[in-house]
């Protein structure tokens, strides 16, 4: 009688190392992010955000990324693919710093302006976050199990095209700045980067791509920086470990009061991991692991839960990438390891150090591949007819990009901001319609996608439904809302000239709407789309 042979998952090899790398070192850079703004930008007490926030925080992140590996490795057991890369999982990059910049800074200000002294308003203020945090949990644990329909009902051009954007705005050219700003040290960064991951050509002895990248470009900054020759001005280091353990508590309670005010502004955020949550998912599933895209939100839910309940103030989110982590050779090493790593380094402080140490320059090539990895896969797994709509859902996210540059008050003072989004003229402030079009950008493109191929396969009524849909969230500031933070509303409530923006932009989807579902009954529509020769 023949044995059966069993063929064993190979869960941890050599391209696990650079996947630990990139992962961590991305998770890394959101938390340097978070209290970066909280302590230099706000004056907040640097003891409260290494030894009550980051704990908490990375606890999240630790718990969504050993769940993520074990589910690679039952899906490996599952269908006998010895490749499976498992879900990245970190903490999410545009709700981090829009709730730092959003909900705790300003709480903060304003404990500090009632007459609170400094670390009583701060502590107030973690817990104004906690409950922020457990609020946002709740949400995505409900609608986590809407995710597979919209997976199903949504072509791929939205569910994509979406993040494909996010790939080349935020991912890509935002980190493109931080190379260029220190050219030699970033460049020689990004150039191992080039070499062993985009043109796949091993290093003497294979030596980890990322490892290298991280280690020659580190050095060179070092070697350089003190002698002005990198760049920008040095300033010597002052790191510090900051002890803090994550234990469960119920002081969230006390701020669940106050955060109350700031669901409008932090629930649109959790309303963007869950959408990104379904795309990663599909592009995972296209890469050639299918997850459940159920069982992969509620992990982010939990891990968010999770977070808050132990002093977390920023949420976990499945990251996008996976395909670029499939092919740095990682399958699930690579998220025990940072599992570990980050939510140890927590609760010990190093990972605060090893942040303060290394130049964004360094980390920031590694951003650069997993963002053109995203937009490859983008138009290599959509039919090529739908090329024009993913390259339109690239749209918000480029304004979502002008928004965050022109709102910077570094780049353009406060007051003059101000003025550009009431300035009056034959249409409406460009500032204003650039800040609507960035606000709730992956939904915005999600769903443009999703028309723009459904108008290609000429399902116009199809087409038309999306339009309606972008009309009803725009009426209410879920997409394209008018305030600078983002914020849904009720559009009376709004003033001159922002109490257009819903009122116009619902209007013009409505009256797409109406002109797509008219057309779908011509004869010209329903005849099939005649090849394109390129």
């Amino acid at each position: 009688m023949q044995k059966k042979t069993t063929v064993k998952y190979e869960w941890f090899v050599l391209g696990d190392i650079n996947g630990f790398f990139g992962l961590t070192f991305d998770n890394m850079t959101n938390l340097s992010f978070l209290a970066g703004i909280l302590i230099f930008a706000f004056g907040f007490p640097a003891d409260v955000v290494y030894k009550k926030m980051f704990p908490g925080t990375a606890v999240g992140v630790l718990f969504g990324d050993l769940v993520y590996t074990w589910m690679a490795f039952r899906l490996a057991k599952k269908t006998g693919n010895t490749k499976v890369t498992a879900m990245p999982l970190g903490l999410d990059a545009p709700s981090t710093i829009g709730v730092a910049l959003a909900v705790l800074g300003p709480a903060f200000l304003a404990l500090k302006a009632s007459g609170l002294a400094e670390h009583e308003a701060a502590m107030m203020t973690w817990y104004i976050g906690m409950a922020t945090m457990i609020f946002i949990g709740i949400f995505k644990l409900i609608f986590s199990f809407f995710g597979a329909w919209v997976q199903k009902i949504v072509p791929q051009a939205g569910l994509l095209g979406s993040l494909a954007g996010i790939g080349l705005a935020l991912i890509g050219f935002i980190p493109l700045l931080d190379v260029f700003g220190t050219p030699i040290v970033g460049m020689v960064a990004l150039g191992l980067i080039l070499y062993t991951l985009v043109a796949q050509i091993p290093l003497p002895k294979n030596f980890p791509g990322v490892l290298a990248s991280i280690a020659v470009g580190t050095a060179l900054y070092y070697a350089l920086a003190p002698h002005g020759l990198a760049g920008g001005a040095y300033t010597p280091v002052s790191a510090q470990l900051h002890f803090g353990l994550p234990v469960p508590t119920l002081d969230f309670l006390k701020g669940a009061g106050p955060a109350l005010k700031f669901l409008p502004i932090a629930l649109p955020f959790g309303l963007l991991t869950v959408i990104g949550g379904i795309n990663v998912t599909e592009s995972a599933r296209v890469a050639g692991d299918d997850f459940n895209t159920r069982d992969i939100l509620l992990t982010e839910a939990l891990a968010t839960l999770i977070a808050g309940v132990c002093g977390g103030v920023a949420q976990s989110t499945p990251y996008i990438g996976q395909p670029a982590y499939k092919q740095m050779g990682s399958r699930a090493g690579y998220t025990l390891l940072t599992g570990l790593f980050i939510g140890l380094g927590g609760m010990l402080g190093y990972v605060g150090w090893m942040v303060e140490i290394i130049p964004r320059a360094v980390i920031a090539p590694i951003l650069i591949f997993v963002g053109l990895d995203i937009i490859c896969q983008a138009f290599l797994a959509c039919p090529a007819k739908h090329a024009p709509a993913v390259a339109f859902s690239f749209f918000p996210t480029l304004a979502r990009l002008l928004e965050i540059k022109f709102s910077n008050p570094s780049v353009v003072p406060a007051a003059n901001f101000a003025a550009l989004m009431v300035e009056k003229g034959r249409a409406l402030p460009e500032m204003l319609v650039t800040v609507a079009l960035g606000n709730g950008f992956i939904l915005t493109a999600m769903l443009w996608g999703a028309f723009m191929a459904e108008l290609i396969d000429r399902r116009l009524k199809a087409a038309s439904a999306y339009l309606w849909i972008l009309a009803g969230f725009a009426f209410v500031g879920i997409v394209h809302s008018a305030m600078p933070d983002g914020s849904m509303y009720w559009p009376w409530t709004l003033s001159e000239p922002a109490i257009q923006v819903p009122y116009q932009f619902a209007a013009g989807y409505a009256a797409l709407a109406v002109m797509m579902f008219a057309l779908s009954f011509t004869k010209a529509s329903r005849r099939p789309a005649a090849a394109h020769a390129h």
